[in-house]
C-alpha cells in the first residue's frame, strides 16, 4: 500500500491556551507539517494555496462576538473559501462552531455548560460517516463549552451526549468536520484551560450538573491516551482524503 502523501496542516488558534496540543503530535508522527496563525495576536490570515488541511481551534468567545472581536467576521469569510475550495477542515469547540455558521447552521446557548469528562455517543448517522464509522458507540471525550451548534442542512449527525445533543457532525463527504468535544486534550492543555477558564467552573449539582471540579478531570490519567486513540482514528480518516 503507498504511503499517504505529506500533508501541509495549518492551525487557526483564538487564544494562547487553545493550541493544537495532540493534533500537533500526530502530524509530526504521520510526517505531515503546521503551521499557524494567532488570530488573537492580530496575525493574517494565510494564503488557500499555502496548505492543504485547517485546523480550527477553540477559545472563550462567542461565534457573534465581531464586535468585540473583529476577526471574526474574517475568520467566517475565510473558512468559507477554504470549504469552497475543497480544503479539509476540521474545527474543535469554537471551531466546529464557526463551521457549523458558515454551512448554514446557527449557534445558541446549550441548556447545559460542560466542562470535564462525559460519555458521548454516536449519533443516527455515525454509520454512514467516512470518519466517524469507526469509532465505538460510546466513549468518554474532554469537553469544555457552554454553546451548542445546530447540525447543518446536508451535513451528517455524528455524535451526541447527554448533555448535549450535538457533538459532531461531517459534511462535504469527510473534508469536512466539526467536534464539540477535545480528543487533542493533553495533560498540559487541560492544565491551561482549567487555569484560564477557571472561572466558569460553578458547581451546582442541580443546575448545571454536567461541570466538573478539576480535581476530577485530572483523575485517572489513562483516559488522555484514549482520547489519543480517538483522535488518531478520525484524523487517519481525513488524511485519507487528502
Amino acid at each position: 500500500m503507498p504511503m499517504p502523501k505529506p500533508l501541509r496542516l495549518h492551525g487557526i488558534r483564538h487564544e494562547s491556551f487553545e493550541r493544537e496540543a495532540e493534533i500537533a503530535a500526530w502530524a509530526a508522527k504521520r510526517g505531515h507539517s503546521l503551521t499557524h496563525t494567532d488570530l488573537w495576536k492580530g496575525e493574517a490570515l494565510p494564503n488557500l494555496a499555502s496548505f492543504d488541511w485547517l485546523i480550527v481551534m477553540g477559545g472563550p468567545m462567542g461565534v457573534y462576538d465581531d464586535d468585540k472581536y473583529p476577526w471574526l467576521a474574517g475568520e467566517k469569510r475565510f473558512l468559507r473559501q477554504a470549504v469552497d475550495a475543497g480544503k479539509l477542515v476540521l474545527g474543535v469547540c469554537l471551531g466546529a462552531q464557526l463551521l457549523s455558521v458558515v454551512l448554514g447552521g446557527t449557534v445558541t446557548r446549550n441548556r447545559h455548560s460542560e466542562i470535564g469528562w462525559h460519555e458521548v455517543q454516536a449519533a443516527p448517522q455515525a454509520a454512514l460517516s467516512r470518519i466517524f464509522c469507526c469509532l465505538p458507540n460510546t466513549y468518554e471525550a474532554f469537553h469544555w463549552h457552554g454553546d451548542t451548534f445546530s447540525i447543518p442542512e446536508g451535513a451528517l449527525w455524528t455524535a451526541k451526549s447527554e448533555g448535549c445533543a450535538h457533538q459532531a457532525f461531517e459534511a462535504k463527504r469527510g473534508r469536512v468536520v466539526g467536534l464539540q468535544f477535545h480528543l487533542e486534550t493533553n495533560a498540559g492543555s487541560m492544565a491551561e484551560i482549567a487555569e484560564h477558564c477557571a472561572d466558569e467552573i460553578r458547581l451546582d449539582p442541580q443546575a448545571q450538573p454536567y461541570i466538573q471540579p478539576v480535581a476530577a478531570m485530572l483523575e485517572r490519567p489513562e483516559r488522555l491516551a484514549a482520547l489519543r486513540g480517538l483522535l488518531d482514528r478520525i484524523l487517519d480518516n481525513m488524511a485519507a482524503l487528502g
